[in-house]
């Protein structure tokens, strides 16, 4: 699940030419959003202006509930991606055309670290229309999907049927419900890939729920955008935002990020942005041993200015995706990470 947060937003919403794909041929004027959660470049469209608020909560409750003004929101947040899946089931940037034709959605780097997955079960957590679980499917894993949009979950096992995977499951739940959703049932591999923490208000209930879902010899697998890099200025030369601010943010942007100019009626999201440390020190208390936390010098979008364009070739298992890296000659800096921790 990617995030329609933590974006390069014009100061004045604008609309770019388009190229003949649909997207925009050239990048809009960014100002920069709280950095930690997942990233998308995403221009504003002209349908309306975007806000983001840092929200003040009374307290938390059981399964990283919020009180207070944030009080909403799943709410909020599932109604905006229910909305979202028609228009990222159509659009360019999914290609769901190119993935039923065969592509494979996944890194190069994720088939590597997480290996051979011929007959093993596994789970992808926050999976929104399937794409990335398929591709695990079509590597040889027994898959099951869960996320919390029933619209997501309904496209993701249509369009496993439409590719063949009728052994795929989907599971309509929220993350912190999936013990139950799921019947107690354990997984050689939990997965979790882009754009998926910043969703998440609690990460110790998550990573104890985690913990639960992962089979004894089993473990779990996590791809994330890496914090340290959204604190970046737009140029990339200096830090301009606070790593430590871990919100909740409330924003309200019409459009996706892969259907900019689309009119929206769910547009207010709430999202969190999470250090590094508190991922690893939540996985660890939760009783999973951390096998890596490995750090890489690429993305997967261009986000930075001068960023160069480059197919992914961070694995021996190979990978069909485009990365983005600094150019040579300047510093690297860590853009995205994994973990593995098994159990």
């Amino acid at each position: 699940m990617w995030s329609d947060a933590c974006r390069n937003i014009p100061k004045t919403p604008t609309t770019p030419p388009a190229t003949s794909s649909g997207r925009s041929s050239a990048r809009a004027e960014p100002t920069r959003l709280p950095c930690g959660t997942a990233w998308k470049i995403v221009r504003v469209p002209a349908t309306g202006p975007v806000s983001v608020t840092q929200v003040t909560t009374t307290g938390e409750r059981a399964g990283g509930g919020l009180g207070g003004p944030a009080g909403n929101w799943r709410e909020d947040n599932r109604a905006l991606w229910d909305e979202r899946v028609p228009l990222h089931t159509e659009s360019a940037f999914y290609d769901v055309a190119g993935f039923k034709a065969g592509r494979n959605d996944l890194r190069g780097f994720e088939a590597d670290e997480v290996g051979d997955v011929t007959g093993k079960r596994l789970l992808h957590l926050q999976c929104h229309i399937g794409t990335d679980t398929l591709s695990w499917a079509r590597r040889g894993a027994e898959v099951t999907g869960l996320d919390f949009s029933g619209p997501a979950v309904e496209a993701a096992r249509a369009l496993a049927a439409e590719v063949g995977e009728e052994r795929a499951r989907f599971v309509e739940a929220d993350v912190y419900d999936a013990p139950a959703a799921l019947r107690g049932e354990t997984f050689d591999i939990v997965y979790t890939g882009f754009g998926a923490l910043c969703w998440l208000p609690d990460l110790t209930q998550w990573a104890r729920t985690v913990a639960q879902l992962v089979a004894p010899g089993g473990f779990l697998y996590l791809a994330e955008f890496h914090p340290v890099a959204m604190c970046l200025g737009e140029d990339g030369s200096a830090f301009t935002e606070d790593y430590f601010t871990r919100g909740p943010f409330a924003y309200e942007e019409p459009g996706s990020y892969a259907a900019l100019t689309a009119a929206t009626r769910h547009n207010r999201s709430v999202e969190w942005q999470h250090p590094l440390s508190d991922v690893v020190s939540a996985v660890t208390a939760a009783g999973l041993r951390l096998e890596f936390l490995h750090e890489h010098d690429f993305t997967l979008f261009e986000y930075l200015d001068g960023m160069v364009r480059a197919r992914d070739t961070s694995g021996s298992r190979g990978g069909e995706s485009t990365v983005y890296r600094l150019p040579e000659g300047r510093p690297r800096i860590p853009m995205v990470y994994s973990l593995r921790a098994s159990k």
